[in-house]
């Protein structure tokens, strides 16, 4: 269950994460060009993105000071992103997608300068995520875009570029008083969200996923909440994922482009999204977040060429985008995966080109 890029470790992970535990849709384009989703087993999305770069903000000078209400909320937010790294937590998390309901596990604690965390699914296939001993100071991009600091003081509002906030009274979750943050996208590119933060420690407790007009796509809440270190059994556990940093791909990889090597990109995202990853040659897979929402997209090279065409399955607040197209003259498949509307999934896989740097 981002995230939100869904965001902290508890719910923003488990929404995503319960979509990874079913499964994302890798999906392939049939010769009638219409793409048929296959189950994948997805990376979890146990913090706002599992990446290996640090993104490096820029220093915005000469800024009006942020609104006070903005600056509240960008605080809130801030303080979400580490109570989830930071705190020892375990509880059970409902999420809802239409009439789907899931029931999942979670389990994160902190020892000796690392976390482990686990998200167990309780209804359906028996299949847990897990992740153990992330360093702390291991801060990822998406985390990083919500830890503004000083750059508040400077009249960075970070995300209020991108989004409004408003701070208000939230409901009682899981015996907990909260705090509500609604987040309003300011253009047609991303969902917004309804976040109930805990009083006390800043933890997510419910997260309500929006699309336009308003429309719920999809909503997570702790059911009981324990501040307390504990691991979920491992009884009835069918798939079990262990959760780590992508690697560079190796020098010569499986499938290696006879007498070149294949660089992709990807030219447009939208505003105030940053890659999470290097646009490494032979590499799949792309992930962009603006630190509440997050996507990844893969490219595909195929052995013949297939009609023209497009496809998409929607889960919740999760589109999976996947277009069958020529580059060049290579025939490719394209995917877009993440928490984005359809039309910013089909934007960026129009944008994707590559480069053909040929071996000496």
């Amino acid at each position: 269950m981002n995230g939100v890029a869904r965001t902290s470790v508890a719910l923003n992970g488990v929404a995503r994460t319960s979509v990874a535990l079913n499964g994302v849709a890798r999906t392939s384009v049939a010769r009638s060009g219409v793409a048929r989703s296959s189950v994948a087993q997805r990376l979890c999305l146990l913090s706002v993105t599992l990446a290996t770069l640090v993104f490096t903000s820029v220093a915005m000078a000469q800024l009006p000071a942020c609104p006070e209400e903005q600056a509240t909320a960008l605080s809130l937010l801030e303080r979400m992103s580490r109570a989830s790294t930071e705190l020892d937590y375990r509880g059970v998390v409902t999420v809802q997608r239409g009439d789907e309901m899931q029931v999942v596990q979670v389990s994160h604690f902190v020892s000796d300068g690392a976390s482990s965390e686990s998200i167990t699914r309780l209804t359906g296939q028996g299949a847990r995520v897990s992740r153990k001993d992330h360093p702390l100071d291991c801060v990822h991009p998406g985390s990083q875009l919500l830890q503004l600091g000083q750059a508040l003081a400077r009249g960075d509002c970070g995300l209020a570029r991108h989004y409004r906030f408003k701070v208000s009274e939230g409901d009682r979750v899981a015996g907990r008083q909260a705090v509500r943050l609604k987040v309003d996208p300011r253009d047609v590119y991303r969902f917004g969200y309804v976040m109930d933060l805990d009083q006390d420690t800043g933890l997510l407790l419910k997260i309500r996923y929006v699309g336009h007009g308003d429309d719920t796509l999809e909503k997570s809440q702790f059911a009981n909440l324990s501040f307390s270190r504990g691991e979920t059994g491992d009884s009835d556990i069918e798939v079990e994922h262990q959760a780590r940093h992508p690697q560079p791909p190796a020098a010569h990889g499986d499938h290696p482009a006879p007498m070149s090597s294949l660089v992709w990109r990807v030219n447009w995202v939208p505003e105030g999204f940053v890659a999470t990853d290097s646009a490494a040659p032979g590499q799949a897979r792309r992930t962009y977040t603006d630190g509440l929402a997050a996507f990844s997209v893969f490219l595909e090279e195929l052995p013949r060429e297939i009609r023209p065409g497009e496809g998409m399955v929607r889960r919740g607040a999760t589109t999976s985008y996947s277009r069958g197209l020529r580059l060049g003259e290579r025939p490719v498949l394209v995917t877009v995966i993440g928490e984005v509307p359809v039309n910013t999934a089909r934007m960026v896989a129009d944008s994707i080109a590559w480069e053909v740097a040929h071996a000496d």
